[in-house]
């Protein structure tokens, strides 16, 4: 356990490879949002009988409806099936219509589930998602930076614990991303639910780490920090790794036998917990460390360099 701070540049390394791949499917594709953000119906229907996704596009389309995503849910033994459509009301005429379309080229159905939101509604959910997120992130880093008040330098543990924060949401981000663009996977409200849980459990398991960090500073105050860094990891990470297998290990199986309507939310809280429980140990107090070496500053001055003219620079 000992010299983990030392290889700081490799822990660096391997989060950037984690994120880069998905901060440019973000970029390039963005995220397949559901219905909560874009407006729109969830049907949730079961058959009696075996069938097909394509099945029941080409039963949508006869009926009038164009651009239906029709996703296979449930076991492989199940014919369950979810349908994302243009907004369609419950106990509308529309309604009756398409379930009459669906029985008369497929057959009888079984509804699991309907919901319909306007787009109104969506707009509004979608910024106060952002809001939401937003304000958490604000209130971490003033919380962080009042918590550690008497350190050398309050402000760099709040910063460092806003990146590792930033790196666990661009991780469950961008993997959502690549599942929305291999296999058309879309976000609901409860993404957003499961991502300020994420953004919580990253931020806890960070701070018990800058606490110790903070403790054996106060004891030891000639020390090198890289020691100290070194020295507090090795006192928490066996705790730390305790506590996130105990959550990975349920939420794994949550994944694997729980409800379809969850799968995702819970998904995403286990890429979640898993890179939150990495940042915490390889990233935010590898951060501290870089400063206090002059690192992260002289990496600035390297940029400002590039950036500047010839001229600027020659002289």
């Amino acid at each position: 356990m000992a010299h983990l701070a030392s290889r700081r540049k490799l822990w660096f390394t391997i989060s950037l490879l984690v994120i880069i791949p998905g901060l440019i499917t973000l970029i390039f594709s963005g995220l397949k949002l559901g219905i909560d953000f874009t407006g729109g119906t969830l049907w949730e229907i079961r058959f009696d009988q075996p069938t097909s996704a394509v099945a029941i596009e080409s039963a949508l389309v006869d009926a009038g409806v164009e651009n239906a995503i029709v996703q296979k849910t449930g076991p492989e033994t199940s014919e369950s099936y979810a349908i994302r459509m243009p907004e369609v009301k419950e106990g509308s005429d529309r309604k009756a219509e398409l379930a009459k379309a669906l029985q008369t080229a497929i057959g009888p159905f079984t509804e699991l589930d309907f919901s319909s939101v306007s787009g109104g509604v969506s707009s509004q959910i979608r910024n106060r998602a952002i809001l939401a997120v937003a304000l958490a992130s604000i209130g971490i880093l003033g919380y962080i930076a009042y918590a550690f008040r008497n350190t050398q330098n309050p402000i760099l543990y709040g910063g460092a614990a806003l990146i590792a924060m930033l790196h666990d949401v661009l991780v469950v981000l961008g993997v959502f991303a690549i599942l929305g663009l291999l296999f058309n996977v879309q976000i609901d409200a409860l993404f957003i639910t499961a991502l300020l849980t994420v953004i919580g459990f990253s931020v806890h398991d960070t701070i018990v780490v800058f606490d110790r960090i903070r403790e054996n500073l106060a004891r030891n105050p000639g020390q090198d920090f890289e020691e100290i860094v070194d020295y507090s990891l090795a006192q928490t990470f066996v705790r730390s790794l305790n506590t996130s297998l105990t959550v990975v290990f349920t939420l794994l199986a949550l994944v694997l036998f729980g409800g379809g309507s969850t799968r995702l939310f819970v998904l995403a809280l286990l890429i979640g917990v898993v890179s939150g429980t990495y940042s915490s140990i390889f990233n935010a107090s590898q951060i501290l460390v870089s400063w206090e070496k002059g690192e992260i500053q002289s990496l600035f001055r390297r940029l400002r360099g590039t950036g500047a003219s010839p001229a600027l620079r020659s002289s």
